[in-house]
């Protein structure tokens, strides 16, 4: 069911949105060669507990998922893409690096994702990967008008990631934000303007592309979590938490 937020909830909502973006700027500077990922993720548990906030992941078991999540945050590295499971790997120099992160302030909840690298890029793909997914995702805010249908966003990320000559994957995509962290609509990153729901104030999603460098597959790693591409390609994510108003989006979980 979609839930259309009143103008005093999505108030409600920005601590939330605050909170996600301080988090993701402190982890992302923190990436550097040699930090370990598990490194990564008690800073954030850490930052959780401080701000007296709740982790969206530690417990988190989907059908998708082969259990319990266990951590607070999800690290891709390199040729995983998507709900990385952090373990024991200390990061190496031009480390492709994915951070998601989600966590709940009084009842509401905030989504944010950033890729970065570790160090030096080994390759200018690996940075134009992170350029052009970060312009899918303005793209897509921008087409997030009152008056306007789903599909224009995801017809707006779709059309960068395919001038720029990249697959697009549309299992996994943005989706409803609110007391929860998944919920309707399913936001995918590809789409036909005007098509779809029409996007109403109160309408809260996060739009998140993703990309891979040369395919549009993955597959489950076994650790039964972390999204891999099968030919072992470099993968980028940026995702923010939208709030459509009336006066146009209202990014909730903007970096400053």
């Amino acid at each position: 069911m979609i839930e259309l937020k009143t103008p005093a909830e999505i108030e409600q909502m920005r601590p939330a949105g605050a909170f996600v973006a301080e988090v993701l700027t402190e982890l992302a500077s923190r990436v550097a060669v040699g930090v370990n990922l598990l490194t990564l993720d008690r800073i954030a548990h850490e930052m959780i507990r401080a701000r007296g906030a709740e982790s969206c992941y530690i417990d988190y078991h989907p059908s998708f998922g082969a259990s319990p999540f266990g951590k607070v945050l999800c690290t891709s590295v390199n040729d995983a893409v998507l709900h990385g499971l952090p373990h024991d790997y200390a990061l190496r120099d031009g480390d492709v690096v994915s951070l998601d992160f989600a966590a709940s302030v009084d009842g509401w909840v905030s989504d944010s994702a950033l890729t970065v690298i570790a160090g030096t890029p080994r390759s200018p793909e690996d940075t134009r990967l992170i350029e052009v997914t970060t312009e899918a995702l303005a793209a897509g805010i921008a087409a997030a008008q009152p008056g306007g249908r789903l599909g224009d966003i995801s017809a707006a990320i779709g059309a960068v990631a395919t001038a720029a000559g990249y697959g697009i994957n549309t299992d996994f995509g943005g989706h409803g934000v609110g007391r929860t962290m998944h919920g309707d609509p399913h936001v995918p990153n590809n789409g036909r303007a005007g098509r779809g729901l029409p996007l109403r104030a109160g309408l809260v999603i996060a739009i998140e592309p993703w990309f891979l460098e040369t395919t549009d597959k993955i597959y489950t790693d076994k650790d039964g979590w972390t999204l891999r591409s099968p030919d072992g390609s470099n993968g980028a994510h940026m995702e923010h938490t939208v709030a459509i108003t009336d006066d146009g989006p209202l990014v909730l979980t903007a970096r400053s």
